[in-house]
């Protein structure tokens, strides 16, 4: 809104701000996080007399004593709002990219709200139908698959180099491409083909088959990484705290990707417009710090799956627009180990339940739970189980465990960056 009222100023005095992305992210970024630590309080004030709080973990209900009911829920509609109107405001709308961050949102937000709205108002603990939230998903993978395939907007140079001849930078782009191309970390190449991978298909169907896969695989990237942040957000400040790491992480790769001199320097792909990205994110991160003024410990505010289910798709339709999607393991390592965690303990307490025993991997699962949680809580409900990883027999508080979460994130964050140059 305000970057196409200053593009009319002309040379009016200051208009020419606008167009620098540094700014434009400083103000999206400070923006959000005022919002969110403004409207965080109306909003809390509102839920407490509409008593919408949480209902499910109750200290007397829950074998592990997390007491924790009343505390009100759907936090995540502060921070889709706080990234919204910054957004909206400094953001260039007829973006491709930041139209589709957007839409992510709105989407994935509205998606988390249901799942939020049946938990809290029909008293239904399972929420959402898992399919229902499956299809959505796939709805914005499709989506964001399709936009990035048939827009013609949405291209890469995959070879850009800068040369300064007379106090001038000249660069040098190979044409604009759609292409299936990825980013590997360690490899001295740095990039992979997709359509590569179908090459006894023959020339000309490989490349269909490329964007078949690469339309597929954001699909899973996005439900992946909303479902791993979805079991991160188990304690205060977890899933913003750790977000704001990665989401600070990727405005780094997406000015690398949409700035020539870095993308020659680190020899990645050019993906003209990108830069956008970096606004949005800006307004992602200052929404979620602002956020953790009400939601670190003792949170005073759950974002919900409103919050968490969006969070995870903003991180992974962002990585997939810069073609980073092959960096996500390492810069969500947290929320991969979360996962992780939950489907091999749930595989193999079945698996061994079938043969008349009971066995943990964990004491209990998602990850950070273990570490919350002694082996007496897990004998007492469960008297005939073993547990393989019992860990150190002193208990930490959450504080801690978040703490220890963020700075394990951190550190991937710095490695994720590295392997631009490390190959």
């Amino acid at each position: 809104m305000l970057y196409e009222l200053f593009s009319h100023l002309g040379d009016f005095p200051g208009a020419r701000l606008m167009t620098y992305i540094s700014v434009r992210a400083i103000l999206a970024n400070v923006l959000a996080l005022i919002v969110s630590i403004v409207f965080g309080r109306q909003f809390i004030q509102l839920l407490k007399r509409k008593h919408i709080s949480e209902t499910q973990r109750d200290e007397k209900l829950d074998p592990f004593n997390v007491a924790k009911k009343g505390v009100p829920t759907m936090g995540g509609i502060v921070i889709i709002v706080s990234i919204l109107l910054p957004c909206l405001l400094v953001g260039r709308l007829s973006n491709v990219y930041m139209l589709l961050m957007l839409i992510t949102t709105v989407l994935l937000g509205s998606l988390g709200f249901a799942d939020d709205y049946i938990k809290t108002f029909r008293k239904n603990k399972d929420g959402l139908n898992g399919w229902v939230k499956i299809a959505g998903q796939v709805t914005l993978g499709l989506i964001v698959g399709l936009t990035l395939r048939y827009s013609p907007v949405t291209t890469m140079n995959e070879v850009v180099t800068t040369r300064v001849e007379n106090n001038m930078t000249i660069v040098d782009k190979s044409p604009d491409v759609k292409s299936t191309q990825t980013t590997i970390p360690f490899v001295k190449n740095h990039n992979c083909n997709y359509a590569n991978l179908f090459s006894f298909l023959g020339e000309s169907n490989k490349y269909r088959a490329g964007w078949i896969f690469f339309v597929i695989l954001t699909i899973l990237v996005v439900a992946a990484v909303s479902n791993g942040a979805n079991l991160n957000d188990g304690m205060d400040g977890m899933c913003a705290g750790n977000s704001a790491i990665i989401g600070a992480a990727l405005i780094i790769l997406c000015y690398v990707s949409g700035n020539v001199v870095f993308a020659d320097y680190f020899d990645v792909m050019y993906i003209p417009g990108s830069e956008e990205l970096v606004v949005y994110l800006s307004a992602f991160v200052g929404a979620l710090i602002g956020f953790l003024w009400w939601n670190g410990f003792p949170a005073q505010i759950f974002m919900g799956d409103t919050g968490s289910l969006t969070i995870g798709g903003i991180i992974g339709v962002c990585a997939v627009i810069i073609h980073k999607e092959l960096l996500l393991p390492i810069l969500c390592g947290v929320f991969l180990m979360e996962s992780v965690s939950v489907i091999v303990q749930t595989q193999v307490y079945k698996f061994m339940k079938k043969r008349g025993q009971h066995y943990r991997v964990w004491k209990r699962t998602p990850l950070h739970d273990h570490f919350r949680t002694s082996v007496d809580q897990v004998i007492k409900n469960d008297p005939t189980c073993s547990i393989f990883f019992k860990g150190s027999t002193e208990l930490h508080h959450e504080v801690k465990i978040v703490l220890r979460f963020c700075i394990v994130t951190l550190i991937l964050a710095a490695i994720t960056i590295l392997t631009l140059k490390i190959r």
